[in-house]
């Protein structure tokens, strides 16, 4: 419950400080006549967009489970970074697309590159700021949505770093289609970012199964565990959920072990998986080892007589 709190805060404070930018890039941009200022107001409106879509998809993500969603509400964390990627790619797209008719019909206008510089010094440090606590708060909590909202002001910093860099060249050099140019590159690094987060959330979606290596350190943990248990062939499946990852495992033991005994070992295994994965749903089938000749000879089971 407190993570679900902190989760809440961090995407407010995101909210806040967009919205604060947003403004403030807008007023300058116009003033200044940059269109690399213009271009990060547009990145940050995305981003305010983004921060409003985090929130709603955190508060609703932490709801339990009821009738209609017996899983939980988890893949509207999902749904949420897949969205954000999104205006993240439109934002991109028309920062090009204005940026590229300025050079090609020469309209670039030498910018008010003192009130822009002290803008953009001022976005760089604020977004520092604002994405290490939402950075923080989505690994702790494993969520998608506030990693997605982070990596957009973490892109932010790094184009208002090159706006920043970019104005001083130009008050240097004198030469304004710098401006145009540097929107581009901005442009490039932020359908990068957009398109890392659409791959991540619609793997997602799609049920894609955890990285390899996670399958092979929930392996080790099941083996480390007891010698009396078999982890069946393909025996784990496991996938991301919003913030938890779901975990389907199918174990087989002698057939005397008793269901006590069967019951004390798989939770076992479940309190170690969570004590790595903490936010983690782990579900365990069990099922009897059945060799050919001790089934013949003495189990009258029927799965082992479909089995061996």
């Amino acid at each position: 419950m407190q993570i679900n709190k902190k989760k809440k805060l961090v995407a407010e404070l995101s909210i806040l400080s967009n919205i604060f930018l947003t403004v403030l890039k807008i007023i300058v941009g116009v003033i200044s006549g940059s269109i690399s200022i213009i271009s990060e107001a547009i990145h940050s409106m995305s981003d305010l967009f983004a921060s409003v879509i985090t929130f709603f998809s955190v508060v609703k993500s932490a709801e339990p489970a009821d009738k209609d969603h017996p899983y939980g509400h988890g893949k509207y964390e999902d749904m949420s970074g897949f969205i954000e990627g999104l205006l993240i790619i439109g934002a991109a797209i028309f920062i090009v697309y204005e940026s590229s008719k300025k050079i090609i019909f020469n309209t670039s206008m030498e910018p008010n590159n003192n009130l822009g510089i002290a803008v953009m010094c001022i976005a760089v440090v604020m977004n520092i700021f604002v994405s290490s606590i939402i950075f923080k708060t989505a690994k702790e909590s494993n969520s998608i949505s506030l990693y997605a909202d982070a990596q957009h002001l973490r892109t932010d910093v790094y184009c208002s770093a090159g706006v920043f860099i970019g104005l001083i060249l130009i008050k240097i050099t004198g030469y304004s289609i710098l401006d145009s140019i540097i929107a581009i590159l901005v442009a490039m690094v932020i359908y990068s970012a957009g398109y890392k987060i659409c791959k991540q959330s619609l793997m997602n979606l799609l049920d894609h199964s955890l990285p390899t290596e996670d399958l092979e350190k929930i392996k080790q943990i099941i083996e480390n565990c007891s010698n009396v248990i078999v982890l069946k062939k393909d025996g784990i499946k496991a996938r991301q959920v919003g913030p938890t990852k779901d975990i389907d495992i199918v174990l087989q033991f002698p057939q005397n072990t008793s269901i006590c005994s069967c019951h004390k070992i798989c939770d076992e295994i479940e309190k170690k998986i969570q004590s790595v994965y903490l936010n983690s749903s782990i579900s365990i089938h069990s099922e009897p080892i059945c060799y050919n000749a001790d089934c013949e000879k003495s189990c009258n089971n029927e799965y082992c007589k479909n089995n061996v």
